[in-house]
């Protein structure tokens, strides 16, 4: 059949499966319920829109993105924002497989404006609370729970750990790995003690899941019927835990995740290193997980003033006393001395231009002193 006489159900969910052979089991579904989304709504408003021909960005994608904002109950803007970009990658997809598709049918100003939403970690005592309530209930989710906390992972990472998570990576230094995530990124994460135990409770919680579930969950840590309907018995046993720990708000699985980056930038983790951690491919998206107090950035001021009045001081190398002497040796010896202070100044001066010129003066006195080293020959 010719592409001129497909419908537009046909070519969306021919290009899809062909997405689907690169592209997560997530990733394609979300397609298909943006491509879904649209056909509803042509079919109600426009049916006699069938082919991408037909497609004009008023009243057909116009109209669409009007349906979309009056949803009841109403979309937020990031998923509202999501559909309109999975729609224009298929779109764009097509055209350049020679579809007949208007050029310009979604444009920027489309789009509605990014919420943005303010890191959400448990405070301290919350955290605390929820961790001990973990450890007490002690169960298969619990501590697939608390190992998510102690990580950082992302659920649907934890969910695909293999058996063999934790890799030794020296004598005395273990990892834990993370394997291909959202990003398509895999890491590997210092694992302490506590990440180690964890782990090996859940491998002494594991056999008593039911056999048929052990069955399907072959080579992984967390053994599952299903990826989503592990993933609804994770959040149901954050939800009651953290009930059963007071905490003042509703805590998902991210919220974990959240935790996890702002404790590690309290503890003094450098921005870079808490991007790795989290398997992030720009530091960007880290600083959005974070959260930085009023507490902290007092403690940070405070420290940073004390650094201030504390120069570091310049390492100073031993003279001998017989310098003071008409010696050459001695001369020499204060030379190098004198050289080697230059030396560590120069290279803590900011200014390019005078770096160039200490520089010179260091060439001349290595030549004083290569002169006083030919007359001690003579």
């Amino acid at each position: 059949m010719s592409q001129s006489k497909l419908s537009l159900e046909q070519i969306f969910e021919a290009h899809i499966q062909t997405l689907a052979l690169t592209l997560r089991l997530g990733t394609v579904l979300k397609y298909r319920v943006t491509t879904n989304r649209l056909l509803v709504y042509l079919h109600a408003a426009f049916p006699q829109v069938r082919r991408l021909a037909q497609l004009r960005r008023d009243p057909h994608l116009l109209g669409w993105f009007r349906w979309l904002r009056e949803q009841d109950p109403p979309l937020c803007n990031t998923t509202r924002t999501g559909h309109m970009l999975n729609l224009r990658r298929l779109l764009d997809d097509l055209a350049a497989q020679g579809h007949p598709i208007r050029p310009g049918l979604i444009r920027l100003e489309d789009f509605p404006p990014q919420t943005h939403y303010l890191p959400r970690p448990l405070n301290p005592d919350e955290d605390q609370k929820l961790q001990e309530e973990l450890r007490r209930t002690d169960d298969l989710p619990a501590n697939a729970l608390l190992l998510t906390r102690a990580t950082g992972m992302r659920i649907g990472e934890c969910m695909d750990l293999p058996l063999d998570c934790l890799r030794q990576v020296a004598p005395d230094q273990w990892a834990f790995h993370v394997p291909l995530g959202k990003l398509h990124t895999e890491r590997l994460v210092p694992a302490d003690p506590e990440i180690r135990r964890i782990v090996a409770r859940i491998l002494e919680l594991r056999p008593l899941a039911p056999p048929a579930v052990l069955a399907k969950s072959e080579g992984l840590l967390l053994p599952r019927g299903g990826p989503f309907v592990l993933k609804h018995v994770l959040a149901r046993a954050l939800t009651a835990a953290a009930k059963r720990a007071g905490c003042s708000s509703h805590v998902t699985p991210h919220r974990l995740r959240h935790t996890y980056a702002t404790e590690m930038i309290r503890l003094g983790i450098t921005l870079p290193a808490l991007m790795q951690l989290l398997g992030h491919k720009d530091i960007r998206m880290s600083m959005q997980y974070i959260q930085v107090t009023q507490q902290d950035l007092h403690r940070q001021y405070h420290l940073a003033r004390q650094n201030a009045t504390q120069p570091h001081t310049v390492p100073m190398l031993p003279i001998p006393k017989n310098t003071l002497s008409p010696d050459i040796s001695g001369i020499r010896q204060a030379l190098a001395a004198t050289r080697h202070l230059m030396e560590t100044y120069r290279r803590s001066f900011p200014d390019e231009k005078t770096r160039r010129r200490l520089q010179r003066l260091d060439r001349r006195l290595l030549a004083v002193a290569d002169q006083l080293g030919a007359i001690a020959e003579k």
